[in-house]
């Protein structure tokens, strides 16, 4: 008994004295600090995560989702500009067939005209790029054969769709021959179909015109042949 409180005594006298006593501290993998002046064994446990530290700031990274919004424009643009072997009359006789377009056109399910007059019809579509399958109407305005302008309405994908198609003449000394001038601006209802947005420009958008021409190709057989330094194409998107 007098050897166990002489060895109390002593861990007490020890631990009175360790802010005056240098300890040499020995860190281990597991975190254990051994003072070796009065042999005792402590353990170093790591403070919690945000757990506030005097001085030193628990603030964690957010992010906003204003500033998300911010970042992405949901209003898309698309226009093209070339000189084509194709008259004026050939190829709007092809823009104007919408009945058609479920044909040839990129990724276009239905094209179904419900109601037309001269200068104007209203068409149901459906257009499907994976994993989406959008209907709506379109309400098409038809200037033969200068115009074809084609606007969204009642659909739920697309908050605005619209495109534009002109055609004007083309090269002086090669009467078959047009200048087209192709635009389209679409803006999706909701930022969760942003991601589509990519998806409907390389599987739609930027294929439209081409398509167009290969159906003119079809119809009214091969184009005229352009020299290579009068031929035109002009490409811009935002």
């Amino acid at each position: 008994m007098a050897r166990g409180s002489r060895s109390l005594r002593r861990v007490a006298q020890c631990i009175k004295q360790l802010p005056l006593t240098a300890s040499r501290e020995i860190q281990t993998r597991n975190s254990v600090r051994f003072l070796s002046s009065c042999g005792i064994l402590m353990t170093r446990t790591p403070p919690l995560l945000g757990a506030a530290t005097p001085g030193i700031s628990s603030m964690l990274p957010a992010r906003s989702f204003i500033n998300l919004t911010d970042s992405f424009s949901k209003r898309k643009e698309y226009s093209e500009r070339r000189v084509i072997g194709y008259s004026m009359q050939e190829i709007y006789d092809v823009v104007a067939g919408v009945e058609d377009y479920c044909h040839f056109v990129p990724w276009c399910k239905k094209s179904d005209v419900v109601f037309q007059r001269a200068g104007f019809c209203k068409a149901k579509l459906a257009v499907g790029f994976p994993p989406v399958l959008e209907n709506y109407t379109s309400l098409i305005t038809l200037i033969c054969p200068h115009l074809v302008k084609a606007s969204c309405s009642e659909g739920k994908l697309f908050n605005h769709l619209e495109t534009v198609w002109r055609f004007s003449p083309g090269l002086q000394g090669y009467p078959r021959t047009s200048t087209v001038d192709f635009s389209i601006s679409f803006e999706f209802r909701s930022l969760l179909h942003s991601h589509l947005a990519h998806v409907f420009f390389d599987k739609v958008v930027k294929q439209m015109v081409s398509a167009f021409m290969r159906r003119a190709a079809l119809v009214h057989g091969e184009e005229t042949v352009i020299p290579q330094e009068l031929m035109f194409h002009k490409i811009h998107q935002t």
